[in-house]
């Protein structure tokens, strides 16, 4: 019943801007930019998607189809991690084509290396437990969870970016050039990955426990 409720987001409520969202991993190979920031872009493509849904009445319909009713923001946020989880594995990709091709530091934040990846991973699992349950809880507000989960996402971009350019044990134990530290930071992507894993399965029980109680 989950996959027929996913299918069905993903013919109904895809919005075409989180499929070029995806594509931001590509962010990487901008000269001298905070990387961290494409992370956020991930979040504006939920945002857009809730948006449209709410717009164009899908929560209602999805309550008029013979499924559990927590089946609603399950099929919503794992097509939301789905995504991000695209956006994650075309910054890998583009990460390792650059460190092969286009070696350069970053003097705008973290260089583009395995760190950056297990940070995102923080990121996105920071935006997934402020932005959904707050946004299930009553689902016709769609800005005000999307603007606390955007101050968050922002202040770890900023936390991110002032290690890299105040810390120097931080700058030279993660803002360098993959081999180097490797597993330090390795220790960082896999933390990351443990960490958004943890939010965003507290973000689906949240949500589901949220909309159980919403009268629609």
């Amino acid at each position: 019943m989950t996959l027929a409720m996913l299918k069905k987001e993903f013919a109904l409520c895809l919005h075409p801007a989180a499929i070029v969202f995806v594509l931001f991993g590509a962010f990487v190979f901008i000269p001298n930019y905070p990387y961290e920031v494409m992370f956020f872009f991930s979040g504006l493509g939920a945002y857009f998607i809730c948006l449209s849904a709410r717009e164009n009445g899908d929560l209602e319909f999805g309550c008029t189809l013979p499924v559990n009713k927590t089946a609603i923001p399950v099929a919503r946020i794992l097509m939301c991690v789905i995504l991000q989880l695209a956006q994650l594995l075309t910054a890998a990709l583009c990460t390792a084509l650059k460190e092969a091709f286009f070696p350069a530091p970053n003097l705008a934040g973290m260089d583009a290396n395995i760190a950056l990846l297990g940070w995102g991973c923080v990121i996105l699992g920071a935006f997934n437990i402020c932005f959904f349950p707050i946004h299930f809880r009553d689902p016709k507000k769609v800005g005000k969870p999307f603007c606390l989960a955007t101050v968050v996402v922002f202040l770890l971009i900023v936390l991110s970016v002032m290690l890299c350019t105040l810390s120097p044990s931080f700058w030279a134990g993660f803002d360098t050039p993959d081999p180097q530290n490797i597993f330090a930071k390795l220790t960082v992507l896999f933390s990351g990955i443990a960490l958004y894993v943890w939010l965003t399965a507290c973000a689906l029980i949240l949500s589901c426990k949220a909309f159980s109680k919403v009268d629609l």
